[in-house]
């Protein structure tokens, strides 16, 4: 594969690149619903992919996308005022409902027709499972959402959290599909004895060099990673890459783990992270739930907050980038702790498996030149996927190929997760029925993970 083209072709999302044009196919999950908690609230600023928009609910409760700057003269309508079903524009009085159509031109006379004949850009936008979604696509009647399990459940079965992480979309969801860093970045500095034998756990810091296999899925790439256990089985660890940023960790127990991470370009240097899991399914890493995000999804003002496993975020702020950070960044070194980390008490120092992986991330740069790489065989899963991503984009750009999964939302009825087989099974057959989203598996073991 020419790393050329993965710096060139993947990584920049804005309007008018080949990625770009890719993600545009498909509904963008863009902001929390809470944080446009009332109708007539106030606007939000919002970057996606490369785009500077104002979010806002109407006085129906309708969610409107609208380009950042009024058509007019320019000036920014997240100072507008959000009343009776339309933001008005603070300059002079020009106001657009969730359309982009503008419904009031009070410096224009009254017989003036000209707010008919005028639209701003404008992208529509549906709520489900506590986020709002755009598509900013080309079409005029959308593709359906996509199936994804944890997305469509109702009310408190689901957990949403975000995190905003200031680095590239690619380098960022490619931490989640390389299972090979777990054993050390997250559980470098335990033992085997730290754990019951016999479980998931045990034998992930018993090899931390497992093998692995990968496989084309009908919408993305799939992984197996697999550990001998010395009695005729092995353990494997099974993992998705979903288009266009989604991924499925291979925590948790195969068939009980519902959980689905997207990794949204704001632009080519910011991504926000978004984590969809089920209550109670998440039972994985270290023996409970994973440390993913913010936890409930929140718009906090004024204090710091605390988010799973008590991680500390900042209050939300209104500027561009200024949601769902967390306390420790690289201003700060992650709030590295130098005696623990040559103690072994923690192989990293840095406390929390997102903060782990926020750190390595980010310390690649913003942008990661990938000509740089030495890739090995651990490599396979980000390998094949980039050369998928490649194909789709390639496929859209010379021949307007539709990308894998826009009309198609059954291919995101997936699962991940760990599992024990014999070690003549097919990883792929064995596990078929185990990696069916929306079916029930009551009669698994969830203590094999590890601590209780």
């Amino acid at each position: 594969m020419a790393t050329h083209e993965v710096n060139e072709l993947l990584t920049s999302v804005g309007p008018g690149t080949p990625m770009g044009a890719l993600m545009r196919q498909y509904w963008i999950p863009g902001l929390a619903s809470t944080e446009l908690p009332a109708p007539d609230c106030p606007p939000v600023r919002v970057k996606l992919l490369g785009e500077s928009l104002i979010a806002f609910r109407d006085s129906e409760g309708r969610v409107g996308l609208l380009g950042a700057n009024c058509p007019h003269r320019g000036a920014s309508l997240f100072f507008g005022r959000n009343e009776e079903q339309g933001l008005r524009c603070a300059y002079h009085g020009w106001k657009f409902d969730v359309s982009g159509q503008c419904v009031d031109m009070p410096s224009e006379p009254p017989e003036s027709t000209f707010k008919e004949r005028t639209r701003h850009k404008a992208y529509p936008c549906v709520e489900r499972g506590g986020l709002i979604w755009a598509y900013m696509g080309d079409r005029a009647i959308p593709p359906p959402l996509p199936d994804i399990e944890p997305n469509m459940l109702s009310g408190e079965e689901t957990i949403v959290g975000l995190t905003i992480r200031d680095c590239n979309w690619l380098q960022a969801i490619e931490g989640d599909i390389d299972t090979g860093h777990f054993a050390y970045l997250h559980t470098g500095s335990l033992q085997p004895k730290d754990f019951r034998p016999g479980t998931m756990e045990y034998y992930g810091v018993l090899d931390r060099t497992p093998r692995y296999q990968t496989a084309d899925l009908p919408g993305g790439t799939m992984y197996g990673a697999y550990r001998p256990t010395g009695d005729g089985r092995r353990y494997w660890r099974i993992a998705c890459f979903l288009f266009p940023f989604y991924a499925l960790i291979p925590t948790g127990v195969m068939g009980a783990q519902v959980l689905v991470r997207a990794w949204v370009p704001l632009d080519d240097t910011h991504t926000m992270f978004i984590s969809m899991s089920r209550q109670g399914a998440m039972a994985g890493a270290l023996g409970g739930p994973i440390p993913l995000s913010t936890g409930r999804a929140v718009n906090p003002q004024g204090e710091t907050f605390q988010g799973l496993a008590g991680l500390q975020y900042h209050p939300n702020t209104t500027d561009w980038y200024g949601r769902f950070r967390l306390v420790q960044s690289m201003e700060n070194d992650y709030l590295i702790d130098r005696e623990k980390q040559r103690t072994n008490q923690s192989f990293t120092g840095i406390d929390g498996i997102p903060v782990q992986d926020q750190a390595v991330t980010e310390s690649m740069g913003e942008i990661y030149d990938r000509s740089q790489e030495h890739l090995g065989s651990s490599d396979a899963m980000v390998s094949r996927t980039r050369a998928r991503m490649l194909q789709a984009v390639k496929a859209l750009r010379d021949q307007g190929t539709t990308p894998p999964g826009v009309d198609d939302p059954g291919v995101y009825r997936v699962r991940s997760g760990g599992v024990f087989l014999p070690e003549d099974a097919d990883w792929i057959e064995a596990t078929r029925e185990l990696r069916q989203a929306f079916v029930e598996h009551p009669d698994l073991d969830l203590s094999i993970v590890g601590r209780d």
